[in-house]
This record gives C-alpha cells, structure tokens and sequence, in this order.
C-alpha cells in the first residue's frame, strides 16, 4: 500500500492524498463528506464491548498546542561526563534494534543505567560521576515536565487556556462516554505528566488506578477490580456500571510517583507545580518511578511495571476488545507486542489516529500484522490534529442514545421530517459527486 500524508481507513471507506482542498468552501465540504463515513463507525466501534484508549506523547503535545504552550521534548541530552560517547553509541544502536529510528532521552538513560550497573558491580570510583549527572539530567527531566503542566495552565491567553481545557474534557469524554451496559473504559499512556488526570477532574470522571488510600495513596496490586456499579429501579439481573468511571494505567511511570522504604506512594504534587516545590526531589535517580528508571534491585525492577503490562495485556488481548491509540508513534517494541497479540483474536479491532506516519513506524507495523481488515486508520495532519479531530470525526459525548431515539420519532412521522445534519450531508454527497464528475470528465 502507497501511504500518502493524509490518509483513512474505516470499514469499506478508504481516502488518501499528499494534498487536502484549501479553499474553505471546499475544504469543508470535503470534512462533512469524510465525516458520513468516520464518525458513525466510530460511534459504532467505540460501543464495543471492550474499550480501551492508548495515549502517547503526541496527546500532550496536542492539548499544548491547544493552549500556545510547548511540551516537553524527547530529544537527546549530554550528560557532560566520559562516558557519553559510548552511551550515545549504545542508545543509537538499541534504537536501530527497536525500529526506532533516531535514539531519544529515554535511550540514552536506558543505556547509562545499565552503564551505572556495570559500574557498580566493579565498584569503580566512576560510578558516583555518572550517578551525579543521572541524577542531574533527570532532575532537569523532571522540572521540563512540570514546565510542560504549567505551560498547559498558565501559557497564554486566559481564553487560550478555556479553549483547551474544553478539548482535553471533550476528547476524553469521547471515549469515556458509554452506555451503562460496556465495561467501562481503561486508558493507557506512557506519558509521565498528569495531564490525564487533569482532564478527568475536568470532566468529573472517577480515576481506578490501583492506588488506595485517601491521604496517602499506595500501589496495590489486588484493589484492580474493584468498581462501581448499581441495579436500576425495576430492572433484574445484572447490574450496570456506574457513569464517569475510568481505568488508569500509565504504563511507563508518572512524575508523581516514589518509592519509599519499597512502597510505591503516589505524591499529591499540584498539577503544573512550581520548580522550588517541597516534592521536588533532590535525587529523582533513587525514588522517582519513572521509565526506563525502575530502581535498583530485581524486585522493583518488575514491579510496578510488570503488573501495569499485565493490565493492558489483560484489557487489550480478549474477545470483541477495541484499543484506539492517539499519538503514539509505535516505537515502544514491548508494546508493539502486545498489539500484535491482540490482532491475532478476530473480533478485535485497532483503531489508529495519528498526526503522521513517524518515520514509517505506523504504517510498516499496520503492514507486518496482514490484518487490516481488523485496523481503522485516521493519519495526518488533518485527521490527527486534535481540535479537528474533535470538532468533526469524534461522537459528541453522551449523544448516542439522543440521536437515535430522535431518529426513531422521526422515521415514527413520515419521511416529512428530515434534520439539518442530513440536509447538510446531502449538499456535502453533491459538492463531492459533481467534483468527482469534473476529475472523470478531465
């Protein structure tokens, strides 16, 4: 297949093209007719049975453009010591190896932390250099994530930051909205800001995320399926899930979270806090759980980490299970996985919403599953582009059983009643038959 830089794919409609009408006129024409096909299937998949919602760096990124701030960067850093020569070498190289491309931060600290080890159990007199700077660039990490949540907050005009506060709610409540019947929804990030958890205090939504406790919350492995729910009034059998509930997963750590005397605590460090806050640790390298930084001994290397990819690989790998992935760039190999095993049940579905094609990742991985047909895909910068993407090709939260009920009155009364909408898309199939017919008469 030929991937051009705007693309979709969703059931049996399918549209590419390096190049998208810039007049206005046309240009909107050509959204209401791409939104006939893509929201409703959206509408459709998002009802499934099992929903869940990957979420990578381009959703912060998005929400910062939103608001006129700039999100942290994955950039390489220099860590100023003699060794970074070699753990350039080796980031680059374990980069090739995950199809990656270039290597990024979390490379070269992947590959210094294996140096510290190294170090360490020769006990060089080196090690407490590399350690100092460690410490040292993650701690600079760590303040240009918090700049990042501030940035979203207080960048910008007061009107700026409305604007986006009301896409990150609306966005989330896309996916969070459904009916009480669904299981709910489980969302996936490997972002270490909290700017999910922001957007669901927004939105009123309630966070299940393993960590118990009121004042001091702590990782628990057995508290997961704990939920809420409640029997209607008159209705036997099961009972149904409460709304504004959500699974929280974040799959590679949060800046939030520390690990004291072996118990992972979860820190209430206000969202976009300042750089001098109290919670800002000193020493991020021994107690900050963030990935590729688990601590030092076996233990903690495989927890909590290994029981969060037990839940996305639980949540993703069963029956009439639908992931949609939002700026995530498909370079993550351990997560890879777990979407390859998921495409081998049939009643699965990936749905793929992504800015670009990221170096080829998106589309050689749709490719090498050879399962297309269980794979919805809205890419470029038209399709992917948040406020567009809200605005034209989500469902509007909570709207599902309005419409249709509205539908069922209508179709009641005669074919007198016609609503907007479908005169809108009726105009929309005519601007779009009559350019088709000036390109086949060309």
């Amino acid at each position: 297949m030929e991937w051009k830089k705007h693309f979709y794919r969703v059931g049996s409609n399918e549209w590419a093209a390096d190049e998208l009408p810039t007049e206005p006129k046309e240009l909107q024409s050509f959204e209401k007719q791409c939104r006939k096909h893509i929201e409703p299937w959206l509408s459709a998949v998002f009802q499934s049975e099992h929903l869940s919602l990957l979420l990578g760096s381009g959703f912060t990124t998005g929400i910062g453009y939103v608001a006129g701030s700039k999100a942290t960067g994955m950039g390489t850093i220099k860590f100023g010591t003699g060794f970074d020569a070699k753990i350039d070498a080796h980031a680059k190289a374990s980069a090739k190896i995950a199809n990656r491309g270039e290597a990024n931060i979390e490379d070269q600290l992947r590959s210094a932390l294996a140096l510290l080890e190294g170090l360490a159990v020769m006990q060089s007199k080196d090690a407490k250099t590399l350690r100092d700077a460690l410490n040292l660039k993650l701690k600079e990490f760590f303040l240009s994530l918090l700049a990042t949540e501030r940035g979203i907050v207080t960048s910008g005009s007061a009107d700026k930051k409305i604007l986006a506060e009301r896409y990150l709610v609306s966005f989330l409540m896309s996916f969070a909205s459904r009916s009480a019947s669904r299981e709910r929804l489980s969302i996936f990030t490997t972002n270490y800001d909290r700017l999910i958890e922001h957007g669901c205090d927004l939105a009123g939504l309630r966070l299940l995320d393993r960590f118990v406790g009121a004042l001091n919350p702590v990782f628990r492995s057995s508290r997961v399926e704990v939920d809420v729910h409640y029997n209607p009034p008159g209705i036997r059998g099961e009972p149904r899930y409460l709304e504004g509930v959500v699974r929280l997963t974040k799959l590679h750590g949060s800046i939030d979270w520390r690990l004291e005397n072996r118990i992972l605590r979860r820190i209430g460090i206000p969202f976009g806090a300042p750089d001098n806050h109290s919670d800002v640790p000193s020493a991020p390298l021994e107690t900050v759980m963030i990935y590729p930084n688990p601590a030092k001994d076996m233990e903690t290397t495989e927890y909590p980490y290994a029981e969060l990819f037990r839940d996305f690989a639980a949540a993703a790998c069963r029956p009439n299970s639908v992931l949609v992935t939002y700026g995530y760039g498909f370079g993550d190999d351990h997560i890879n996985r777990v979407l390859e095993d998921m495409l081998t049940i049939p009643s699965t579905h990936l749905v793929v919403i992504a800015h670009g094609n990221s170096g080829g990742r998106v589309g050689d991985f749709c490719e090498k599953t050879g399962r297309t047909a269980q794979i919805s895909i809205l890419l470029g910068s038209h399709f992917g582009e948040l406020t567009t993407l809200v605005d034209q090709y989500l469902p509007k939260p909570a709207i599902d059983y309005i419409s249709s009920r509205k539908t069922e009155i209508l179709k009641s009364r005669g074919e007198g009643f016609v609503s907007a909408d479908r005169e809108d898309d009726k105009t929309a199939d005519e601007a779009a038959g009559a350019t088709q017919t000036r390109e086949s008469k060309g």
